[in-house]
């Protein structure tokens, strides 16, 4: 049977991936859905750079304002939401296109990623939230800290539920999140055009650093504010970029200047981290943005660009 057709445009923050699908949605009669782990959340807007109603330019956008931010969002949950909207996308004879810089996310939904055989001990599991019932949060995430620092720097110890995933994978497998998520089928399910944008890493900091600024005027502050003045704590929602920054001035545990520089060195980190994950984990046709500077750079990269996908899946435009 042959396989769907899909565009996927992956990169790190700051890098143009909004502006360019968008054009690639109008030219290919696309639709777009978010690989943003964070874009979920309604009223969280400015500080996840979601995209607007004018920008969006009438192209349908999914995923996008689907959860509360005290809500919790799994891997699974996102891989099964994206398929449905792959195949309902499909059906109506239009092209799926993912966008987004979540690699785990991405990957889970266009590799063959079976997590129903993730292994589990149900009693392992309940002996963990016994314990956090009685030692604290902090016991469990100290724990993880040891058998598997790279899960723990990406959780928050009051994430309790993910910790204890990542403790009983490495209590059933004798390996860490990452080394078992290795071990799943590398195959694409899909017909796939892996689109990966890139810059030259000081222009890069240099537009990160000036978002963040520009989120600044558009008022990130108040937005952060709202949050959590509704009393949000310890939420997965709040461990976004842009917003524990700004919590930690709320606490009144750094000034306002201290967090947003730190919410800017916090931005460039995960930016690195973004690329090196993409470069290892995933087989992406990259496409250089550097000296992307007007509108007519813009359109030849966008003809670049274009002559990969209507090769690889074998399409036409429709403009």
């Amino acid at each position: 049977m042959e396989k769907d057709k899909v565009v996927v445009i992956i990169g790190p923050t700051a890098v143009g991936k909004t502006k360019l699908s968008i054009e690639l949605a109008k030219k290919y009669d696309g639709e777009i859905i978010s690989g943003d782990s964070m874009q979920i959340y309604k009223g969280m807007d400015i500080g996840t750079a979601k995209v607007t109603k004018d920008e969006m330019n009438g192209v349908p956008h999914h995923l996008i304002d689907i959860k509360n931010p005290n809500e919790s969002f799994s891997v699974a949950e996102f891989q099964e939401l994206v398929r449905e909207k792959i195949s309902d996308i499909t059906v109506r004879g239009k092209l799926p296109i993912i966008v987004g810089g979540t690699g785990l996310y991405i990957q889970s939904v266009i590799n063959d990623y079976q997590f129903s055989d993730a292994p589990s001990d149900e009693g392992f599991r309940e002996q963990l939230t016994s314990r956090a019932a009685l030692e604290g949060n902090e016991a469990l995430y100290s724990e993880l800290v040891k058998v598997d620092p790279k899960s723990a720097e990406n959780l928050h110890p009051n994430n309790v539920r993910r910790v204890i995933r990542a403790l009983e994978i490495y209590h059933c497998t004798g390996k860490t999140m990452d080394e078992y998520q290795q071990n799943q089928s590398p195959e694409l399910i899909y017909n796939t055009a892996l689109i990966g944008l890139t810059m030259d890493r000081e222009k890069l900091y240099s537009r990160i650093n000036a978002r963040v600024d520009m989120m600044m005027k558009e008022g990130l502050l108040a937005e952060v504010k709202a949050l959590f003045d509704e009393g949000l704590r310890d939420c997965q929602s709040i461990q976004a970029i842009g917003y524990k920054e700004l919590y930690e001035y709320f606490n009144h545990r750094v000034s306002l200047e201290d967090a947003v520089e730190i919410l800017k060195q916090n931005s460039r980190r995960y930016a690195k981290r973004q690329l090196t994950w993409f470069r290892n984990k995933m087989d992406v046709n990259w496409f250089d943005m550097t000296e992307v500077e007007d509108d007519q750079q813009f359109r030849k990269k966008i003809v670049e660009i274009s002559t990969y996908i209507e090769g690889k899946l074998e399409i036409k435009s429709n403009t």
